[in-house]
């Protein structure tokens, strides 16, 4: 069933997170839309320049945007010095998805030697094994499994087929969404003349206060010492972190990037999706990667952009560069054989 909607004065919005009203400060609104798509009860925003030439056209009931497009706006408009974090703030009034309600389920298998906070939520066939520490207001949703002594703290979610291995610490209010495994051996392994030998995973996960991993992001246990992600780091969906990475805090990772183990990345650095770290790398604080940037040398420099690989372009194209890249070491040769020559000559 549907939560109930509820409906905000665009005065109360003003009011409530500061933002400058310039229209009908009665009128009402129950959701958010697009510029496109909104319609006279919900609020949209303009936060890229790219999306302004839908500004005009909108039937939004009020908009939220800086104060430079205020007099191109045919609607209601709330201005912000940062309008797509006002945005984000503001939004949050109508998330209706309902809270999980406290309490363990019948289903549910907690260890006798596990404690388990105030106000706690534990979903169905959820597993939460020996000498775990859960804290108050944690929310473990359906088929998470938790694995000895893991330490959760006050106020984290994790939605449904978590996976916590051995050991694995969170902070306060860390997110977890669906599929995520945190704490699984490292790919750390050994060749002895002819087969693989594992090499022992004996470090844990340590997870910083207000973390978020997304669903299906695997984060691997520490060979030696632990893997950490320090406090407000946000990772997307289908990232992995291999063993012993450390990552700063108010780092944010796009989903599909791939870090390779014992790397150590510092803070507020921003990562594209798909961007890949080779391996024992160090990164510098505020460093940036651009979507698709395969990292092969540490970053000392801090607050740096970096980007690599070629933008897609026609078949054709690509064929006619591809053909000439081949030539390139040829070519390279022949240039420094003409430059000995010409140093030659200079020299007569």
């Amino acid at each position: 069933m549907s939560a109930e909607k509820t409906l905000y004065s665009l005065n109360e919005l003003s009011r409530r997170f500061g933002l400058e009203l310039r229209g009908t400060g009665e009128h009402e609104v129950e959701g958010v839309g697009t510029l496109i798509s909104a319609n006279a009860r919900q609020i949209a925003f303009l936060a890229n320049r790219s999306y302004q030439k839908h500004l005009p056209e909108t039937r939004a009931g009020a908009v939220i945007l800086g104060a430079e497009h205020a007099d191109a706006c045919p609607t209601n408009c709330l201005i912000a010095e940062d309008p797509y974090l006002a945005y984000a703030r503001l939004a949050r009034v109508f998330d209706n998805r309902p809270a999980p309600e406290p309490g363990i389920h019948p289903s549910a298998v907690v260890a006798g030697s596990a404690s388990v906070g105030k106000g706690v939520s534990i979903g169905a066939r959820a597993v939460i094994g020996d000498d775990c520490e859960i804290g108050d207001g944690c929310s473990v949703g359906p088929g998470s499994v938790i694995e000895a002594g893991c330490r959760l703290g006050p106020g984290c979610r994790l939605f449904a087929n978590v996976t916590l291995g051995y050991g694995v610490q969170l902070g306060s209010r860390v997110v977890i969404h669906p599929g995520a495994v945190i704490g699984a051996d490292g790919f750390g392994i050994a060749f002895a003349s002819d087969h693989w030998e594992n090499v022992p995973q004996l470090g844990a996960v340590i997870i910083g206060d207000d973390c978020e991993i997304g669903a299906n992001t695997c984060i691997d246990r520490g060979a030696v010492g632990d893997t950490v992600l320090e406090e407000d780091v946000r990772v997307d969906n289908l990232v992995q972190i291999g063993h012993n990475v450390r990552v700063g805090a108010h780092t944010a990772i796009a989903g599909n990037s791939g870090i390779s183990g014992s790397c150590e990345i510092g803070r507020y650095c921003l990562m594209g999706g798909g961007v890949g770290l080779s391996g024992h790398l160090k990164i510098a604080d505020r460093t940036t990667f651009t979507a698709y940037s395969p990292v092969t040398h540490s970053v000392t420099e801090p607050g740096t952009t970096w980007s690599g690989t070629l933008p897609a372009m026609p078949a054709q194209t690509w064929n006619r560069n591809l053909a000439r890249l081949r030539k390139l070491d040829e070519l390279a040769r022949k240039i420094r054989t003409l430059e000995n020559k010409v140093g030659k000559t200079d020299k007569c």
